[in-house]
């Protein structure tokens, strides 16, 4: 009977202690997490949250047996429990070779936090990712930029995409650090933190929010393009019907207020991959309509020559055309040969180099100065309906990406950042979203509305974004971090791509802003329609 109360007291005392170490561990960690050192996201904290959870029952589990045990064993048996229970304890504590997990949901996302059955994508996988972020709808604008640069468009198109990866590769370096053995360790998880990295320890947060504020930026001003392409194929695609392009552009916004409802994006990425592949679709039928006029081409209207004035809008539309900066940390951090990245960007720009330049130029010398800011709407009125509607399709299913994203940002900085969040939650204690929080989710989509139908101008609009936050992300910011952190081990030569790239990206970043405010004032002023 002593050796069984003394058993209960030791077990007591073992749970005491262990709990206090996990929750001091569980503080460091946090510490740890808001210096940058790793930055944990909403899922993984309920993630750990489960875990402690289930080791907590766990061990609950081990005191009961061993309490059986010492109930039908008498004393030794007792004393073999106790030693089982510290043994097999420690075990799963450090190294998981305890026992299994549990079956239930919460053992899945604990093992799937360990690392055990995460899934990981392949290169091929990767790159197709990239391939869609920069092969999507807004390659309809190029031919647009081939009107106002002529053969310094093309050489662009290759400067960009020559950019952009070099760009996405040091972004990804500013992920990592070397230990005192000489290894790279990833360090950092995301944009942000590479950011927050940069401006502290003064402004410990200052650069996440910047970041943030552009990804807001890129991600409404994308749905809002969106809304704009849908209102200006329907319109181009049945002109003899008694409905301009803004009611088209309220009708699509009608079709889209569902995604105010939207939780997680499992349903509409069933959808992505035919998307895609009818975005491709699209384009081929387009190049084969030009190349059957080849012998009508205007090679002497590709000139050597620029148009000042638009010419830098022609850059913001092939700058926006390449951003796939802001998912490339979370992409290569799910890779599983993380080592593959730059062979993987090395192949997905040069593909998207030689599709972009060939389906511009052949589009821009079967119309030439005809060319239109959306490039289907030469097609003769035979072709152009079926295209169109195809595209206005890929329009509405590509809208709900962005548009959760740029809410989830919203959410997260404004609403459920801690103590710092300015607002109260928008989800009740069961995971529901407020009447309010929906009534704002319906006014952002709302607000994409009235940006389309007092500026239906895609190629400005394309142009504006590209400027303001595309070269942003992908140009400035980028070579900024990377010679804020990697100082001192670049070479000379890295150290002029890095400067070289921040001083044209600028030049070219405000060149095209201000040319963009000046077409779109000039297009609301004159009421110039597309």
């Amino acid at each position: 009977m002593a050796t069984l109360i003394r058993s209960k007291i030791s077990n007591k005392l073992s749970n005491a202690a262990t709990t206090v170490t996990n929750k001091s561990q569980a503080k460091v960690s946090g510490l740890f997490a808001r210096m940058g050192f790793q930055a944990a996201t909403d899922e993984e904290a309920l993630g750990f949250a489960a875990c402690d959870d289930l080791d907590y029952d766990h061990r609950q589990g081990l005191q009961m047996d061993i309490l059986k045990t010492d109930e039908v064993g008498g004393e030794g048996g007792g004393d073999l429990g106790e030693q089982g229970n510290i043994e097999g304890d420690s075990r799963y504590q450090r190294d998981g070779t305890g026992p299994p997990p549990s079956s239930s949901k919460d053992g899945g996302m604990c093992a799937e936090l360990g690392g055990l059955d995460k899934p990981r994508i392949t290169a091929w996988e990767a790159g197709w990712n990239v391939t869609n972020a920069i092969q999507g709808m807004f390659v309809l604008g190029l031919p647009y930029a081939i009107l106002h640069g002529g053969y310094l468009g093309l050489f662009l198109i290759i400067f960009a995409a020559v950019v952009c990866c070099y760009t996405g590769k040091i972004l990804i370096a500013c992920l990592y650090e070397e230990n005192e053995d000489g290894e790279l360790v990833r360090v950092r998880d995301s944009y942000v933190d590479i950011a927050n990295a940069c401006c502290a320890p003064r402004f410990p947060l200052l650069g996440g929010y910047v970041v943030n504020v552009a990804q807001i930026i890129e991600l409404v001003m994308t749905c809002i393009l969106y809304v704009v392409v849908s209102g200006n194929l329907m319109y181009n695609s049945f002109p003899n019907l008694p409905v301009s392009q803004k009611s088209w552009s309220i009708i699509a916004t009608a079709a889209l207020l569902p995604c105010a409802f939207l939780k997680n994006l499992k349903a509409v990425s069933k959808f992505s991959l035919l998307c895609t592949l009818a975005h491709f679709v699209i384009n081929i039928l387009v190049i084969a309509y030009c190349l059957s006029r080849a012998r009508d081409w205007a090679w002497d209207k590709v000139k050597f020559y620029i148009d000042v004035k638009k010419f830098p809008i022609s850059i913001g539309i092939i700058v926006f055309s390449y951003t796939s900066q802001i998912f490339l940390p979370s992409l290569e951090g799910n890779m599983q040969k993380p080592s593959e990245f730059h062979c993987m960007m090395n192949w997905t720009h040069i593909a998207a180099c030689i599709l972009k330049g060939l389906f511009a130029l052949v589009a821009y010398l079967t119309w030439a100065d005809e060319t239109k800011e959306v490039i289907t709407d030469n097609l003769p009125s035979t072709i152009r309906a079926v295209v169109n509607l195809f595209l206005v399709a890929k329009a509405l299913l590509s809208y709900p990406l962005p548009f959760f994203a740029a809410v989830e940002v919203l959410e997260k900085s404004l609403f459920q950042d801690g103590g710092r969040a300015i607002f109260p939650d928008c989800y009740g204690g069961d995971g529901r979203l407020k009447a309010w929080g929906l009534s704002l989710r319906c006014g952002l989509v709302v607000f994409t509305l009235l940006m389309a139908i007092y500026v239906p101008h895609f190629a400005l609009l394309m142009g504006l974004t590209g400027s303001l936050t595309g070269a942003g992300l992908c140009f400035l910011l980028p070579s900024l971090f990377h010679l804020k952190l990697l100082w001192r081990k670049l070479l000379w030569h890295q150290v002029f791509f890095d400067v070289a790239i921040f001083v044209i990206g600028g030049i070219c970043s405000i060149s095209g802003f201000i040319h963009s405010m000046e077409g779109l004032i000039e297009a609301y002023k004159y009421n110039i329609q597309d």
